[in-house]
């Protein structure tokens, strides 16, 4: 590549890491200074943060990563409003004649980038985008027809046919500046904290923000909690998880560092912890690529034939689910655990799933809607993918008559109730036997663990049973056009 004077723009989109950047290190290599730019596009709803959870992490993430920048002699310029207004605003303003981003894949920003590339080519600019967050390219792994993957077993061995995905991108040591920097919006101006109440007040506790947070995190579990991945990442009260996600939400971190970090883990030597993990990683590249090819993932069913299932909303209790008092203790104990923390365990958001649409018969939707919302790890081609595989409507869906029983869900897998201890103390003094069905325990245990049903800890909202038959019944009535 020849050398530069002129500048170079970047825009920061959900990459808040120096390394394994593509965009950026292909920007210093170019030479001259360069730009740095994050905007808080008005016009994607999918850009930038989804909602209110993600939003107090986008500014402690930020914040840190503004800091890094700093720390290798640059600076983040903020903006609020069109990219592609502003980034022609931006170029008037610095002279930049290259502009580099790293590629996303929902359409919005796939149509607002290809129009970005359109009017830099008209004007005589350079604009490059680079793959950097998935692992794949949903445009090119297609099947033997040409067409996308719609069930996962082939997906996965698609995708893991590839002997290498490469390794990843040391950080710059240095980030040329400009001269003279552009201006910039203040970060506590655009008020990403919740104040009063302030409802985020113990995410701190659970959580590092920021592309460091994110090393921690995966050191943690190689070190920790990878040993047992297999078996034990079901259990709520456990620690196998990996807790990556909100870190792969922002980019923090890349699918590509996770995967080269457990590759170089195993030496060479597969376990079965470390095949299974792999395999969770390549379910979010899944749920892009079904994301890539079919955009209104989120808003339809992608079996068509789920169009016309009979939900019925009740709102008093879509309220008791989103608040945890539903009378089942490990939905309650989920659904408390992300008001929490900002996030919720994978076992558990399969069983709050399974419940609402279900048991409460509860559009889909309405939960997609409530995790965008309050997840720290709010990610839209994973959360619309994992509500319609539970819902049975989406691809290598789980069958709708699959139909989770929370009693038993809790049993199996928080059986000495230590998960439900940590979220609904109420009943942590039921012994093992009832813990997970206060609603069956005797009188007795109930007032020795100073519990009054309806009062400290609630009735169930529906009887399992009844409303499994009338799911089912539901699933009946769209049967037919199979």
């Amino acid at each position: 590549m020849t050398k530069t004077s002129t500048p170079t723009l970047v825009l920061i989109r959900r990459d808040l890491r120096l390394a394994d950047n593509p965009a950026l290190a292909e920007a210093v290599k170019r030479g001259g200074p360069v730009i740095l730019l994050y905007i808080r596009e008005t016009d994607d709803p999918d850009a930038g943060a989804l909602g209110a959870a993600q939003r107090w992490w986008l500014h402690h993430s930020l914040t840190r990563h503004m800091k890094a920048c700093e720390s290798r002699g640059n600076r983040i310029i903020l903006r609020t409003g069109s990219q592609n207004e502003i980034v022609g605003k931006i170029v008037r303003e610095t002279g930049a004649t290259a502009i580099y981003w790293n590629r996303r894949y929902h359409l919005k920003g796939r149509e607002t980038d290809a129009a970005l590339k359109t009017w830099a080519k008209a004007h005589g600019l350079e604009a490059k985008s680079f793959a950097a967050n998935l692992l794949h390219e949903p445009s090119k792994l297609l099947t033997g027809a040409g067409g996308p993957y719609r069930v996962y077993t082939p997906f996965w061995k698609a995708f893991s046919a590839t002997e290498s995905f490469g390794e990843p991108l040391p950080p710059p040591s240095k980030i040329p500046a400009p001269e003279h920097f552009p201006d910039s919006e203040a970060l506590d101006d655009w008020k990403l904290l919740p104040t009063r109440p302030n409802w985020a007040a113990s995410f701190m506790n659970a959580w590092i923000p920021g592309e460091q947070g994110g090393k921690v995190a995966l050191l943690f579990f190689l070190e920790e909690a990878m040993r047992g991945y297999r078996t034990q990442r079901d259990l709520p009260g456990g620690k196998n998880t990996s807790r990556l996600s909100p870190h792969l939400a922002l980019g923090e971190i890349s699918p590509l560092q996770i995967w080269h970090a457990v590759k170089e883990d195993e030496k060479g030597h597969p376990t079965e912890d470390t095949v299974h993990f792999l395999k969770e990683l390549a379910w979010r590249e899944f749920s892009w690529h079904l994301l890539f090819h079919y955009p209104d993932l989120a808003e339809k069913e992608f079996n068509p034939r789920f169009a016309d299932f009979g939900w019925s909303f009740d709102d008093r209790a879509f309220r008791a689910w989103t608040r945890g008092i539903t009378g089942y203790p490990v939905v309650d104990a989920g659904m408390r655990e992300l008001w929490k923390t900002g996030w919720m365990h994978n076992r558990v958001r399969m069983i709050a799933a399974s419940f609402l649409i279900k048991d409460l018969m509860i559009d889909w939707r309405h939960g997609e809607q409530w995790f965008r919302d309050t997840l720290v790890d709010a990610d839209p081609a994973s959360n619309a993918a994992s509500w319609q595989w539970v819902a049975g409507s989406g691809a290598d869906a789980a069958p709708y008559f699959r139909i989770f029983n929370p009693t038993l869900q809790g049993e199996k897998f928080d059986p000495q109730g230590e998960y439900i201890r940590r979220y609904v103390p109420e009943i942590s003094r039921l012994g093992n036997d009832a813990i997970h069905k206060p609603f069956e325990a005797s009188k007795a245990a109930l007032d020795k663990a100073e519990i009054r049903l309806g009062f400290t800890y609630p009735k169930p909202l529906v009887d399992h049973a009844h409303a499994r038959a009338r799911a089912l019944s539901a699933y009946d009535a769209i049967k037919g056009s199979d």
